[in-house]
């Protein structure tokens, strides 16, 4: 990993980033699209909606650095709508080549980003004002408990466990 630009503030979080980059692959490795829906009679979150969530939320915190890019499935996702009940997802083929897409764009976003931009407040959502830092950390501790979350999946619907490697 490079280090020579990347503040040391955000060091951490881009080490997590690459470990969550390998672990959502392995997550959603071998994964039948006829499973993608399954939530076993319970009102949990299917591993199409963990997935395309997941997808959506890297898009989105590039754009919040200017990428203006959107995953296959923005519409399904976008103002962090919740899982449809009445919804057919994307296979996990097209997010997990939106993931591909986005994944370098929001590294190369991270590693530059300064820490005058990090302790920029912006508006979350209506009365709610956070630094881009506290929404970045956040969305990492998010990925991680998503990527946990699929890897539960694989094990209730009879796949192997999730490989670390």
């Amino acid at each position: 990993m490079e280090t020579k630009t990347v503040s040391s503030r955000m060091f951490s979080i881009v080490v997590l980033y690459d470990m969550q980059t390998t672990f959502f692959e392995n997550a959603t490795e071998g994964i039948a699209d006829e499973d993608r829906h399954k939530r076993l009679n319970t009102k949990a979150n299917h591993i199409a909606w963990l997935t395309g969530s997941l997808v959506e939320q890297r898009y989105e915190i590039a754009n919040l650095f200017g990428a203006g890019l959107e995953q296959s499935a923005h519409e399904l996702f976008k103002d962090n709508k919740g899982i449809q009940d009445d919804i057919t997802y994307p296979s996990l083929a097209v997010f997990k080549k939106d993931w591909e897409n986005i994944t370098p764009v929001l590294r190369d976003i991270l590693m530059k980003v300064d820490d005058e931009k990090l302790d920029t407040l912006f508006e979350m959502m209506p009365g709610m004002k956070m630094t881009h830092y506290d929404l970045i950390a956040f969305c990492t501790y998010r990925e991680a408990n998503c990527i946990g979350q699929i890897a539960l999946w694989r094990r209730l619907l009879g796949y192997p466990a999730m490989k670390y490697n």
